[in-house]
């Protein structure tokens, strides 16, 4: 596995820049499996036995993995690019296709941990998604490594769950340090869920 060198600092930025991972073998699984799990704890209506024994499994599985910890940029979570949503648990389980300085695509589906109501993801997931494609943008288009300042989004229709989806983000213009950007996330029909909107700001030096 790659490792980030956090003593080396990206020359467009303050912010450090983290490497590619290549995960070992059975990461993905893993990722995986911690994302059924996330499912059912949404979604679970057991008896109060089978919450003990979970409670209990979930307690060996932390006393396992905690001596493992590490910093920001050296575990592969976040920066397995050939995982879904990067190995993350944060993102949803996305997988980039296209990537260069015209666009960034992703495609992926929302699960039952990403419910709202009414059988629909919650539209605070929607944002989430918009400001991840944003950020790749940025990085894409070879513009300054900056943060998000304002982001926006146009609900059109209700996400579903467990359907294809398609986000596609580009910049729109750009002006001096700010970089204006647009995204839409569509059903693979076409279908305009939401779109959205952000303005990526580059860090001044010494800011965090």
């Amino acid at each position: 596995m790659t490792d980030a060198d956090p003593d080396k600092v990206d020359l467009r930025s303050e912010i450090p820049r983290f490497k590619e991972a290549t995960p070992p073998p059975e990461f993905g699984d893993f990722v995986e499996n911690m994302r059924r799990l996330q499912d059912l704890a949404v979604s679970i209506d057991a008896p109060d036995e089978v919450y003990a024994e979970a409670k209990a499994r979930t307690a060996e599985l932390i006393d396992l993995l905690a001596p493992h910890e590490a910093r920001e940029g050296k575990g592969p979570a976040n920066r397995s690019m050939q995982l879904p949503g990067r190995g993350s648990l944060l993102m949803p389980p996305w997988k980039v296709e296209k990537f260069d300085e015209e666009s960034v695509v992703a495609r992926g589906i929302l699960r039952r941990y990403h419910l709202g109501g009414g059988g629909v993801a919650h539209g605070g997931v929607l944002p989430l998604i918009f400001d991840d494609n944003f950020g790749m943008v940025v990085y894409a288009a070879k513009r300054p490594i900056s943060r998000t300042a304002y982001l926006h989004v146009n609900y059109r229709k209700v996400t579903p769950l467990n359907v294809p989806l398609v986000i596609e983000g580009r910049v729109d213009r750009v002006d001096g340090r700010k970089t204006f950007i647009t995204s839409r996330l569509t059903e693979e029909d076409g279908t305009l869920l939401a779109d959205g909107e952000g303005l990526m700001l580059q860090l001044l030096p010494g800011q965090p």
